[in-house]
């Protein structure tokens, strides 16, 4: 069996990751984690600093994740691709062919502080419009995706 893991190394990866060393790890599969690092938009000197600290940051965290589903015993697998989330992770997809698709369901779960309600409110308008004019990566991938997609949940609804 072939997972192919989408790792951004943010806390909803991380719970992604945990899932697939619990749920998975008794079926001994190979683990790809595939990590995008997206352009930081600009052409300045300073982006292309950002860019480079973002890469390595993510490369060594998507690293240090695969050493740890390695030292469960699993074979593992790092891709680092560079550009659009949904758009590297789908051709990702095309060409290895995994058996499974596995990522976290992004949250905008704000912190808490006593203008908790307003940020909420914000937030659900940034992820409806997200979602109306591009779609979130699960939606995208849930879409176009040839290999079954696993969505982990982040955190309960409130």
């Amino acid at each position: 069996m072939h997972v192919l893991l989408a790792y951004d190394n943010s806390r909803n990866a991380r719970i992604a990751l945990a899932a697939v060393r619990d749920l998975l790890t008794p079926l001994k599969p190979v683990v790809t984690l595939i990590s995008v690092v997206e352009d930081v938009g600009s052409a300045t000197a300073e982006a292309d600093e950002l860019f480079a600290v973002q890469y390595a940051e993510q490369k060594a965290g998507t690293e240090a994740a695969a050493a740890e589903l390695a030292a469960e015993g699993l074979e593992t697998h790092v891709l680092i691709a560079e550009g659009d989330a949904r758009k590297m992770i789908l051709r990702a997809v095309e060409e290895r062919k995994p058996d499974l698709l596995v990522m976290a369901r992004h949250s905008h779960k704000p912190d808490p502080g006593p203008f908790n309600f307003i940020t909420r409110k914000i937030d659900a308008l940034v992820e409806e419009f997200d979602h109306m004019t591009f779609g979130s990566v699960s939606a995208f991938l849930a879409r176009r995706a040839t290999c079954p997609l696993l969505i982990i949940p982040t955190h309960a609804e409130d």
